[in-house]
């Protein structure tokens, strides 16, 4: 068959249909992939509710999803180190011409039956690894992983905080307690979200209208602070907490995204004591992929809790609605075409 069912993005009006289109053929570098399972993100919801719009997307439609796993349908002219029926994992964006690309943005992604990707920005899915964890990693996981080890840095022994503990924040406590960071301490409005930081690893999981929540992280600290918050909530006000419970010369990470702007409101104290605000965005996936994949493969790192619920593709809209509910607190919703 020609035709594949795909969800697809109207961004002028941000419109999402299922519609039946035409299957793609890989081109020559290309490959087509049978899509086995794509995440769900709150990147794809607000590219749904307009506060994210794409910069480099050629038209006004787009299959969302940029985090895919499937096998390999079919090979394009020249490409020789993929073959039919390879499980694979797709990198969550592309470098073209110097330029990055995210799928499902910038380019057609993998809420569809099926969807192409370069040769080289994807990587093998071990079999002992389930397609649904195996889509994820790109982003869920992968992100949050740079945000610690690259952009933030992180050493083992130093404190740590984790504002919003979603589906990338929950994945940061993991990896955090993987690296031995210590302590690590969970900030989130939502009591289900808390609990669930602190079964992910978690010293401490505290609620940002707590008024004793500066002091409770300095006695956590020995009256330090922390080396390192991580803002994964996109909210202004959050990075405005953190910044004062900063340790001299530690770093604020900004992960989630937001287009409000930030305020530093004692930027005297901010410069005296050296301290950092770092932007991030996604990862290097050539390198981060291959060594999650690895800590996984050899049990080191589990996801399975994270899959929430599995939808068929039809349901992709209603999965979009789950995901800003909020009510059931899912951690990720995974698409199966």
């Amino acid at each position: 068959m020609d035709q594949m069912l795909a969800a697809r993005l109207h961004i002028p009006s941000r419109t999402l249909r299922i519609e039946e289109i035409r299957r793609p053929q890989p081109g020559p570098g290309q490959v087509l992939v049978k899509v086995e399972a794509a995440g769900v993100c709150l990147s794809d919801a607000h590219l749904i509710d307009g506060t994210l719009t794409p910069l480099l997307l050629d038209g006004d439609t787009v299959t969302l999803g940029h985090e895919v796993s499937g096998t390999i349908a079919e090979t394009g002219a020249g490409v020789t180190a993929w073959s039919v029926g390879q499980r694979v994992v797709l990198y969550a964006g592309e470098v073209r011409d110097g330029v990055t690309y995210t799928r499902g943005v910038d380019y057609d992604g993998g809420w569809a039956e099926y969807t192409l990707s370069s040769a080289t920005a994807l990587t093998e899915l071990p079999d002992s690894i389930p397609f649904e964890q195996g889509a994820i990693i790109p982003d869920a996981v992968s992100t949050p992983w740079g945000a610690i080890t690259v952009t933030g840095a992180v050493r083992p022994a130093e404190a740590v905080g984790v504002w919003g503990a979603g589906g990338l924040g929950v994945h940061a406590v993991q990896l955090l307690r993987a690296i031995g960071a210590c302590p690590i301490i969970a900030v989130d409005p939502s009591g289900t979200a808390r609990e669930r930081a602190l079964a992910a690893g978690a010293d401490l999981a505290l609620d940002p209208a707590d008024s004793a929540l500066r002091e409770t992280v300095a006695a956590a600290t020995g009256g330090t602070g922390l080396a390192a918050a991580f803002d994964f909530a996109g909210v202004p006000a959050v990075r405005e907490q953190a910044l004062t419970v900063l340790a001299p010369k530690g770093r604020l990470v900004m992960v989630g995204l937001t287009d409000r702007p930030l305020t530093v409101t004692d930027g005297t104290r901010f410069s005296y004591l050296q301290q950092q605000i770092l932007g991030h965005y996604g990862s290097d996936m050539p390198v981060a992929l291959p060594q999650l994949l690895r800590l996984v493969q050899s049990g080191r790192l589990d996801f399975a809790g994270s899959i929430s619920d599995v939808l068929p593709l039809a349901r992709a809209a209603e999965a979009v609605d789950i995901l800003n509910d909020r009510t059931t607190s899912p951690i990720r919703l995974v698409l199966r075409p």
